[in-house]
């Protein structure tokens, strides 16, 4: 498996240790199931976006937490330098720029989502919000029942709380910088 696997299940595990939990009680809390939460912990299965978002929201954690832990005063990173998080049978790649910083409460992400590419996103905790910036490509939004079509170099900010759908029914790729705000 590869570092960005091992390094999540060895976040996961601290996670759930640090707040005596179970895997039983992590499965129950996070609707993901306890010989998965193993796998990963073991770092044997790499998790989707959607089964870390589960996870990061069942735990009442940052996804961002599970994917990075850098702590210096400033940090320069290459966009493409770890293996992504894939969903939608890889024509989604999420890679983790800025982890979740506790004092600004934000996190970001660099995502390329392939044409035809949909992803349905499950609410985030109340009061998270997100702001996309559109580097090329166009990407449909779902939001709340809405269809808004943000398009190359425009950008949208949106209450993330309510399930929201991501997609790029067009034929080109859609680049985005993705970067998460939480309640502090």
């Amino acid at each position: 498996m590869s570092y960005v696997s091992t390094a999540i299940g060895e976040r996961l595990r601290c996670i759930r240790a640090g707040r005596g939990l179970s895997l039983d009680e992590a499965a129950r809390l996070t609707g993901v199931s306890k010989p998965m939460l193993g796998q990963i912990e073991r770092g044997q299965s790499s998790p989707t976006v959607g089964t870390l978002w589960k996870i990061a929201t069942g735990l009442k954690t940052p996804l961002s937490s599970f994917l990075e832990d850098q702590k210096d005063a400033y940090t320069v990173v290459d966009a493409l330098r770890d293996d992504p998080v894939l969903e939608d049978s890889g024509r989604m790649r999420a890679y983790p720029l800025f982890a979740y910083d506790p004092l600004r409460s934000v996190e970001t992400f660099y995502i390329e989502f392939d044409p035809g590419c949909r992803h349905v996103s499950a609410p985030h905790q109340d009061g998270v919000e997100e702001h996309l910036f559109v580097l090329e490509g166009r990407l449909r939004l779902i939001l709340r029942g809405e269809e808004i079509v943000v398009k190359e170099k425009q950008s949208i900010r949106f209450r993330a709380d309510s399930a929201h759908e991501y997609g790029n029914p067009f034929d080109t790729l859609c680049t985005v910088y993705n970067t998460i705000f939480y309640p502090g």
